[in-house]
């Protein structure tokens, strides 16, 4: 069994909130996002991911690195590892619950016991640098 899930995220910010997803069956918000298949790079899943979970498209030449955050992956047995690699993008469409997304909402840094615990840490970033309030 692996130890260590490789993920990308998108963080989008307005106005110090920051949009939150909730899958189907789960108790706690993630970054929107997701696993890597096997080949793709990067901005290649971040795309992907974006297009399948909130139907809206990533404009590719807008996006930045953010970070790189690690934490126990929320759910799984103790010592696995979630690597998150974060990128801000603009992007086209209006973000609407897609395939295993529940619900899309946003979220402020007073929600940060509500999401998991590498967004946890995302959110303590994002906070100290002033971007979520």
């Amino acid at each position: 069994m692996s130890t260590f899930i490789d993920k990308i995220a998108w963080i989008h910010l307005d106005g110090g909130r920051i949009l939150s997803t909730r899958s189907r069956g789960k108790d706690v918000y993630y970054l929107p996002g997701g696993k890597r298949e096997p080949g793709e790079s990067d901005l290649d899943t971040l795309v992907r991911e974006i297009r399948e979970e909130l139907a809206v498209t990533i404009a590719p030449a807008t996006a930045a690195r953010l970070g790189t955050f690690q934490a126990q992956a929320h759910g799984h047995s103790e010592g696995v590892t979630v690597q998150m690699t974060c990128y801000t993008a603009d992007h086209q469409g209006e973000p609407t619950p897609s395939s295993e997304i529940e619900e899309v909402t946003w979220l402020t840094y007073a929600d940060r016991a509500r999401v998991s615990p590498v967004d946890q840490i995302i959110f303590d970033h994002l906070h100290t640098t002033g971007h979520l309030h």
